[in-house]
């Protein structure tokens, strides 16, 4: 079992059989923020707030998420994974992670 710190803002989550720690650490966030064209932080969190999430972001985000907790993994490969329960396991994935870093990590 892999052993999160959901107060430094680290989640579980399996990908292709796999569960990985993701993290959106300050470095995270700022590769976010320019790959999703945010001015700064505010506006990535009222962007994630206001819902709009294309399956692009998605890969963003869990990429930069895998990145943070120390994953040698590149977008390419997070677009090729599977997630349980498909689209549906992506955006809960991305979800409890947006949780946990802009939301104290009560999450889940």
């Amino acid at each position: 079992m892999t052993m999160v710190n959901r107060q430094r803002g680290e989640i579980a989550a399996t990908l292709d059989g796999r569960t990985w720690t993701l993290c959106l650490t300050l470095g995270a966030l700022a590769e976010l923020e320019a790959s999703l064209d945010a001015s700064d932080l505010m506006a990535l969190a009222r962007r994630f707030e206001a819902g709009e999430l294309a399956a692009g972001d998605a890969i963003k985000v869990i990429g930069a998420g895998l990145r943070g907790a120390g994953n040698d993994v590149d977008d390419a490969a997070v677009a090729r994974m599977r997630a349980e329960d498909g689209a549906a396991g992506f955006v809960a994935i991305v979800a409890e992670l947006l949780t946990v870093t802009f939301g104290g990590g009560e999450a889940g």
